[in-house]
């Protein structure tokens, strides 16, 4: 019986710790499953009853609350300030040329590393639209693009 009591004591803080680490709630039902198990177990039940309570509280959890988890969990993605700046008009202040690997434009006050997303030369200061962002460089286009765009 002591055996038992420590198996699922091992569980219990096996799970809690992988819950800890993890932070995604995805063992702390089995925890609780455990937590009916040892009780079971100091109890004296038998260990097929430790067995069945330790998977229906784990299952009932799980099926009961994972549900609301989901619901109360924040679903949008924030985007970041560099995101912010995709469909705005920069100025290019070094000739944008993928061909030269050369490049610079100022988006408000912020100048970034150009290149060209559909291959066209841009000489300085051209308007140009921010296509996208891929680390510090943004991809930009013919400016007209911009107000081809549906804005939000």
């Amino acid at each position: 019986m002591t055996g038992y009591l420590m198996l699922w004591a091992v569980v219990l803080i096996a799970a809690v710790i992988a819950e800890a680490v993890t932070l995604q709630l995805v063992t702390i039902w089995f925890a609780a499953g455990a937590v009916a198990a040892v009780i079971a177990a100091c109890m004296g039940m038998p260990l097929i009853t430790q067995v069945i309570l330790f998977t229906v509280v784990s299952a009932l959890l799980l099926c009961v609350t994972r549900p609301l988890i989901k619901k109360l969990q924040v679903k949008d993605v924030l985007p970041t300030n560099a995101d912010g700046e995709v469909g705005k008009i920069a100025v290019v202040t070094e000739t944008v040329s993928n061909e030269k690997n050369t490049g610079r434009v100022r988006i408000g006050g912020v100048y970034w590393k150009a290149r060209s997303f559909d291959g066209n030369l841009y000489p300085e200061g051209t308007n140009v639209c921010v296509e996208k962002i891929s680390g510090t460089t943004v991809y930009v286009s013919t400016a007209e693009n911009a107000f081809l765009k549906e804005k939000p």
